[in-house]
Order: C-alpha cells, then structure tokens, then sequence
C-alpha cells in the first residue's frame, strides 16, 4: 500500500558484468522484472550494435515458427500452452534450438511442396476425367445420329466400328477438321463463346456440358462450378486463335484423342493414376500432419524461449562494452537492490567463482521513474491516473483515493438501485468469468476496454445501489423499507374531493387530529411518502443541488491536505507558508464557510419552531453575495427606512464575522502572489553573493572534485528519506535546491497564473460540482418518463389485450432501460466523474509529469508478443 501511495525510492546503478556472464545475469534479470535499463549506445546506429547479428538470428526462428503455426493453424492442429516458467536458452543452446526448427521447417517446407505437386497432379487428372467422359458421350450422341439419318447402306458396303464422325467428314472434306476440348469456370461461358464467334468469324463450332458437382479448381484450391467444352475449327489459324481465347479465359485444355478406343484407354489409365495418387496424396497429408502435431506440443514453448531471447540481446546492446566487461546502468527500487545483488552473485559463481558482478551506485540530475505496484484491482484506477499524467517521482499517487471517490462521485449521478443491480450483475460476470474472457475477447478492443474496468465497474455498481437506496429509487419507483414516518391523520368526513393537493403538517407536536410527522427521519435515504408529492421535483433538487456542493468542497479540501502532505515530505518550507496556508484559509472562510450555513439552514429551519419557517429562511446563494459584497442581508430599505429581519438571521453577529471572512480572504491573495516569488528572487541573491566569492577555486577538502558542501546537501537528503535522486525535487528548499537558471520574470508570471487559476477555480470549481447534482436529476427524470410513458401504458391495459401487449412493452423497456439507462447514462457519468477528479480534485495537489517506470520483464515481453499475435 506503501508503493501505491507513493511512488517506491528509486537508484541509479551501474552494473559491471564479465562478458561471459552477462546473458544469464540478464536473464534472470528478466524474470525478476524490477530493473529498467538505459541506453548507454544511443547515438550507435541499430545495426552497427555488437549481438546486431544475434537479433537477427532470432529474428529468423520466430519467422520460421510463425510458419509452422500457421500451417498448424490450417491444419486445425491444437496448439499447446507454452511454459511460461521456461527460461532463455543459453547462447550454446541457441544452436542446437535453431538447428531443430530448421529440420522441422525443412521437413515440412519439403512435405508441402510435394503434396501440393500431388494435388495438382491430382485435381488435373479428375478435370481430364470430366473431359474424357463428357467428350465421349458427345461423340456417341453425334455418331448415333449420324447413322439413324444418312441413307441405307448397300450389301457390298461394310462399316467399321472404328470410324467416327471426324474421320468421315475428312474424307469427305479436303479440310482437316480439328477440335480443343478443355475445362472452364461456368459463369464464363457466354462471353467466352461470343468471343469465339467475333473472333473467329462463325467458323468455329462450340459444345458445352455443365458437370453436376463442383470441382475444386487447380489454382485456387476453392470448388467451383465447371463446363467442359469442344471446339471444332479448320485450319491452323483458327487452332491458334482458340488457343488464345481460351488463355485469356483461364481456361485449360487438355489432349483428347480422336477414336472412341483411346479415349476409354486413356480414361482407364486416368482412373487408375487417380487412384494411385488419391493413396500417396494420405500419407502425404498424414505425414504432415504428424509432423504439425509433434510440432505444436512445443512451438509456443518455442515461441516464449525465442522472445526472451531476443529480448536479452536487445537489452545487451544498450550496454556498453570493452574487451572483458560489459558496464550496463538501470533504475531498479531501493528496496529490491539487495534482492538484485544476490541473484547477480548466484549467477556469476555458476560461471567464475573468483569474479563477483559489481553494483554501483551513481548519483544523476536525471529524475528518476515513478514506481507503484498495482495488482489487478488497483490497475484500473492506476491506468486513469496515468492517462491525466503519470505521478511526479515520490509525489503523493492519488489513485487509493480513486478506489473511493471515484466509484462515489459516478453513484451519486447514477443513483438508482435498480440500474445499480444491473451493472453489479454484468461487472460480477466479467469478474467470475475473468480468466475465460481474458483469452475469448482477445483482439476486441471494445470488450478489453469494459473487462480491464471490471473492478471499478463493480465499485461504481455498489455506490449507485448505495446512493439508490438514499434517493429512495428503484427503477424511478421508491420501496417503503422502514415505513413512512408520514401519514394523514384526517377523518373520512373531510373532503378530499374539493381539493386538488394537500399540504401535509410537519409539526410533530400538533394534536392528534393533525399530527402528521411522526418527529422521527426515515432511518435510511429519502421517505417514500415524496414520491407521491407534488413538490418532489422542488424538494430533491434542493437537497442534492447542496450535498452537490458539500461533497465538492469537501473533495477540494481533501485535495489540499493531500498538497500538504508533498510539501512536507518533500520540505517545501515556502510552499507551506505561502502558499498551502493562504490557499486553505481562502476556500476555508469562503466555501467551507458556505457548507456550515447550509448545516445552519437545516437545523435552524427544521419545520418546528412556527416562527422558523421555510418561508423566512434566507437563501444560501444570496447571503453568498451580500457576503462578497460586505452587506447585512437581513436588512431591506423600504421608502428609505431600514428595517431589520431577524427570521433570516443564521446566527448572531453574522454580518460582523462574514466581513472579517471576506477581508482575510482577500488578504490571501497578495499573500500568494508576492510572497513565494520575492523569497526566492532573494535566496537566489543569496547564492549568487556567495557563491561567487569561491567560483574559480577549488576547496581542498573536496574529494574527487566534489566539495563537502554537495556531500552535506546528498547526506542531509539522506537523513531526510531521500536518495540523492530525490535532491531534483527538493526545489522548494533553499538548502537543498540546485543552482538553476533563475529568471525573476518566468518566476513570477508563473505564479500570477497558478494564483489566479486557484482562486478563480474554487468559485469555478465549486459550481463545477453542480453536474452531480444536474446528472442525477437527469437520470431520475428519464427513469420516470420511461416509467410513465412506457411500462405505466401497459399495466393500465385490460387483459388479455394488456398482457400480450404487456410482453413487447416490457422487452422494449428492458432495452432501453440498458441501451440507454444504463450504458449511455453510465458513460456520461463515467466521463463527468473523470473530469471532477482530472480537474477540480487534481489541480490542488498534483502535478503528474513523471514518466513511467517499464522494467526489463518477460512476463510483460510475452504478453505483448501475445496481443500482437
């Protein structure tokens, strides 16, 4: 919780490994995941890096996995989990690893090529089938009808079986007709036959037969619809003219003899290589097949060893190197040096025991990363922190307040229990159901959005049942719990008929006959008696248009403690004086003054005294103004007399003590404006005076060129909690504060701004605070039209028209109850509570403009390869 609160101390180190055990001490580096290396080769080009070529390997055996995954992939082939306890293979591992995934790729590279081959071979013999068989049975139908129509035969005239139509007609014709036959796509037919007849002048004649069942093409691998086709043509020219037609159309032809005889030889010979091929082309693909499933048991093991791998020889080019050591520099947490000492010594041993990794400390005027462990409950609130600005090194993180006000600030503008419930029910499936949907949703970045927000879902779920039950509404609609402490005690001869509204007696000592109020509140939330009021509306807008006001200054004050508690850690003695002092006075006599006259109101004006009524009580807005313009606004000049009410008095002495509010808060400002920018003009007076009596000189006592005064300033920032790192943001501390360039001018206009956005920020800030209570109304008016002009229709219906009717009422009001209720509702309370907090919470304490600490992790390496993936 520690961490969380405030960053964790950091320290810059400098490592010193022996070349030959610096992989492993990296390795084991990150599988710790506590040490954020530096770049020491920044100005060395990627490729001129010294394990450039190391990168490179490994490069090329995650290329040759994804191959083998993909072909996994395709074949359907279950891949298994990798063992994210496996660690990096050492460098003479890396051999014998990427000589294994080169045979498997080989392997499989080689099983491919001849399967596809096989195929080809395969599909092309069952297009030349079609071919055979339908070319033969165009011939037959020809030759029939040649015989049943030409003129009898004479005795002497014998005919032979082995004439066909082609052979007659050449005899008879001193042109050679010649014929193509081939295969094509179905829906190019009409235009490869019109193509045919313009091109070829009618002189070619074509015949077409449809197959019945698709035939997986030899390109494309997909099933299509096929025709088989002959042309019959004389002459060369015109064979040279088809064959180019049908090129263009991607059709193939294929050899088809001439007599009846070969072609059911040649189909014989084509059925039995389809056989033989159908045989070889099983094994071929259960050879693959075995090979892809041996191969997945291991590859996504493959996969993490790879990544972690390429990982440490990224990180070892960012190190610096000479002929026997490596000198590597990181920010890792103070508490886990020692942690880091021990697993550098353990893995230096294994290799050389006379050698020991040495961690130095160094002292840098760079700042340090910010450093906050979060778990995954925390990270969502830690994630919203950090789109605003991540935290200031050591600066106060507000995101444990998050996990509080956060979730509040949204139920006080979603409050209904009803919608509540809903929300609790969707964000509790997203947490029961977190390690399924962590691997379902992967790649939708809408879902990834609301299950990473599982848990503050699940917060603002439980705040807005919370703040339902004080409203009293369920689904625009109030439950009687605890039981109305209202009832009307009238007798059944008054007549209720002769008035439209009554006004119910709040005095709980009025007599038997009208006592009304029982004296006693409603033990939780809003009485239920209201919702059937006529001044409800006027009644709930009062009361949360104040809570409105009383939790925003209540926030901004808390928001001012928490600037308190950085300036103290951090000694900012001005900063404490003259500026923490004069801000909370000001919002003190101002706006924390303005939530004791609401408390003053309430009280004082409670419905029991008759001459305390709420038609005398000032109003709070009012007495606001009078106070900012030092006027008495219980006296009113009526034809130039003045005259004094004392109904609208708060408390004796008022107007006296709201003037002295007014002048102090005043004062404040000056105060805040000079003070802080003189100070430092005259320390740095101070420092310049002094400091240049001794420039040019060195003092003896310094050791290594550093004087004893910056070993008193790093050892005092010792004594204070600090590192030396930690000195940067100490600026505040005229002691410790590093001699900058100092401009009076930037410094002063830079606190005019920071004065003027405060003191004009509590006025705007505080109305600022209004959107809850604006958000809320908004939210308890559309639950009740929707109540009133939808789901009230049905009920009022009689049966059995009204409950049919009743079922598509019902369902249209369920989805706009969570269309709009609940989803769009929720995300524009969602986006108003995140500006109350970036804005008016925010501005009083934090100035987020630290950079995040991002160790050397593989566990945050494979996590990244895997949503890449």
């Amino acid at each position: 919780m520690s961490s969380l609160f405030r960053g964790e101390e950091m320290q810059l180190c400098q490592i010193y490994f022996k070349s030959e055990v610096a992989y492993s001490c990296v390795s084991q580096l990150g599988e710790m995941g506590i040490v954020q290396f530096k770049d020491l080769n920044e100005n060395v080009n990627a490729f001129q890096r010294k394990f450039v070529n190391e990168v490179r390997r490994c490069e090329e055996i995650e290329r040759k996995l994804r191959y083998i995954e993909k072909e996994a992939v395709k074949e359907e082939v279950e891949l298994d989990e990798a063992d994210q306890t496996c660690d990096a293979p050492k460098p003479k591992d890396m051999i014998t690893l990427e000589a294994k995934i080169d045979q498997l790729e080989h392997d499989l590279v080689e099983v491919n090529t001849n399967k596809d081959a096989l195929r080809k071979n395969y599909l092309e013999l069952i297009e030349l089938k079609h071919i055979l068989v339908k070319a033969t049975q165009f011939f037959e139908e020809a030759d029939n009808f040649s015989i049943y129509n030409r003129p009898e035969t004479h005795e002497y005239e014998t005919e032979d079986e082995h004439v066909t139509l082609l052979m007659s007609e050449r005899n008879r014709s001193p042109f050679a007709i010649g014929f193509l036959a081939g295969i094509m796509n179905r829906d190019k037919v009409s235009s490869f036959e019109l193509m045919l007849w313009r091109f070829c002048r009618g002189n070619v004649f074509l015949k077409t037969a449809d197959l019945t069942e698709l035939v997986e093409d030899v390109t494309t691998n997909t099933l299509q619809a096929k025709t088989v086709f002959i042309i019959f043509f004389q002459g060369e020219q015109l064979k040279n003219k088809c064959k180019k037609i049908c090129d263009g159309f991607k059709a193939t032809i294929y050899p088809c003899p001439e007599t009846l005889k070969e072609r059911r030889e040649m189909l014989n010979g084509v059925s039995m290589r389809l056989d033989e091929l159908k045989t070889v082309l099983d094994q071929s693909l259960n050879l693959r097949r075995s090979i892809l499933v041996n191969a997945a048991q291991s590859i996504k093991t493959w996969f993490a060893q790879v990544h972690k791998m390429k990982a440490i020889y990224h990180t070892l080019n960012m190190f610096s190197h000479d002929q026997k050591s490596i000198i590597a520099e990181c920010w890792a947490p103070k508490s886990e040096i020692n942690r880091i000492r021990e697993i550098l010594d353990l893995e230096t041993k294994k290799i050389d025991m006379n050698f020991q990794t040495i961690v130095h400390f160094i002292t840098s005027k760079e700042a340090p990363p910010t450093f906050n462990r979060v778990d995954k409950f925390t990270s969502g609130f830690q994630n919203i922190v950090n789109a605003y600005g991540v935290p200031s090194y050591r600066e106060i993180n507000p995101t444990p307040f998050y996990a509080i006000t956060f979730p509040f600030l949204f139920g006080v503008m979603f409050g209904d229990a009803g919608h509540g419930l809903l929300m609790l029910l969707a964000a509790g499936y997203l947490i029961k159901k977190e390690n399924y949907l962590k691997k379902a949703i992967k790649g939708n970045e809408i879902f990834e959005l609301f299950f990473g927000g599982r848990y503050i879902m699940f917060l603002m779920a439980v705040f807005s049942i919370y703040a339902g039950f004080l409203y009293n509404d369920f689904f625009s609609k109030s439950t009687n719990i605890f039981g109305s402490k209202w009832k009307v005690t009238l007798g059944k001869d008054f007549p209720f008929e002769d008035i439209q509204q009554f006004t119910l007696n709040p005095d709980p000592y009025a007599n038997e006959t009208y006592k009304m109020y029982s004296g006693t509140p409603y033990p939780f939330g809003i009485d239920p008696v209201w919702q059937l009021a006529t001044n409800k509306i006027t009644f709930t807008n009062g009361l949360k248009m104040k809570f409105s006001v009383i939790i925003g200054i209540m926030q901004m004050v808390f928001g001012l403690v928490i600037g308190l508690k950085n300036h103290l850690f951090f000694r900012r003695k001005i900063s404490i004086l003259f500026e923490f002092i004069p801000q909370i006075i000001f919002i003190s006599l101002i706006f924390v003054y303005l939530c004791l006259m609401i408390f003053i109101k309430w009280i004082k004006y409670a419905g029991t005294d008759d001459k305390l009524t709420g038609a005398c009580a000032p109003n709070i807005l009012l007495e606001l103004i009078n106070m900012f313009f030092l006027k008495d606004g219980t006296v009113t000049v009526v034809d130039g007399e003045k005259k004094y009410d004392e109904c609208k008095r708060l408390y004796p002495g008022q107007h006296h003590i709201q003037m002295v509010f007014v002048i102090v808060a005043v004062l404040c400002v000056p105060v805040m404006l000079f003070t802080k920018p003189l100070l430092k003009l005259r320390e740095h007076n101070k420092r310049t005076k002094y400091g240049s009596r001794f420039r040019g000189h060195v003092n003896p006592l310094s050791v290594n060129g550093h004087s004893s005064d910056e070993d008193d300033k790093h050892d005092k920032a010792e004594r204070m909690g600090h590192t030396s790192n930690s000195v940067i943001n100490l600026e505040d501390d005229a002691e410790l504060e590093n001699e900058e360039h100092f401009e009076f001018g930037e410094v002063f206009v830079e606190q005019t701004i920071h004065t003027i956005e405060y003191f004009l920020g509590c006025v705007s800030h505080t109305a600022s605070y209004l959107r809850l209570w604006a958000l809320s109304l908004a939210h308890a008016e559309l639950s009740e039209v929707l109540w009133t002009m939808l789901f009230k229709m049905g009920l009022n219906m009689a049966p059995p028209v009204g409950a049919f009717v009743m079922f598509f009422i019902f369902s249209a009001w369920g989805v706009i109850t969570i269309g709009i209720l609940c989803v769009m509702e929720g995300l524009s309370a969602f986006l108003h509570a995140l500006r109350l907090h970036w804005v008016e919470f925010q501005s009083k304490f934090y100035k987020g403009e630290g950079y995040e600490f991002m160790p050397f992790s593989f566990e945050k390496i494979l996590n990244e390869a895997e949503l890449a993936e």
